[in-house]
């Protein structure tokens, strides 16, 4: 059943369409298999200890499986992996997986050519409205310096610096 959008709802989605987010995968495993989801609502949360937080729709199978496994990974994204990120922003469980290069990184699905890698484990679970945040101390981070993909007014970038004035 949909429920229409009041106006603050429609307002707020307009107004955060227009922050640009870094994209990412978040990775778990399921007996051997695969998972994964595309998100744009994670950030480091601290240094010490090196943390960082994932927001996930509370009907995601990726964050049941984090729930169940106390573990997820997050492959962050470089400029040339729209298609990746599309695809894992569907429903449809492990066949995402079908055609995309991995390995298993900290027993996570770690994706080829991402720009960032960082294996967690699950400190703690935030409920927040219709999603769970999700609190993951990182036991692992590689930079493959590349850049990012974001995402800004509905769709698919990269950051580019300002020259100096």
């Amino acid at each position: 059943m949909h429920t229409p959008s009041s106006p603050v709802q429609e307002a707020f989605k307009d107004v955060m369409a227009h922050v640009a987010t870094p994209v990412a995968v978040v990775t778990s495993m399921d007996g051997g298999l695969p998972f994964g989801t595309t998100v744009s609502a994670f950030t480091s949360l601290s240094m010490t200890p090196p943390m960082v937080l994932v927001s996930l729709d509370r009907g995601s199978e990726t964050l049941e499986l984090i729930t169940a496994s106390k573990k997820f990974g997050l492959n962050v994204l470089g400029r040339d992996q729209q298609g990746t990120a599309l695809k894992f922003a569907k429903k449809g469980g492990i066949g995402k997986f079908h055609g995309v290069r991995w390995d298993l990184d900290h027993e996570l699905p770690r994706i080829a050519g991402a720009a960032g890698w960082i294996a967690c484990h699950v400190e703690q679970f935030v409920e927040g409205g219709d999603h769970v945040i999700v609190l993951g101390n990182v036991v692992a981070a590689e930079n493959n310096y590349s850049d990012p993909l974001t995402y800004h007014r509905r769709v698919f970038g990269t950051h580019s610096a300002l020259e100096s004035a």
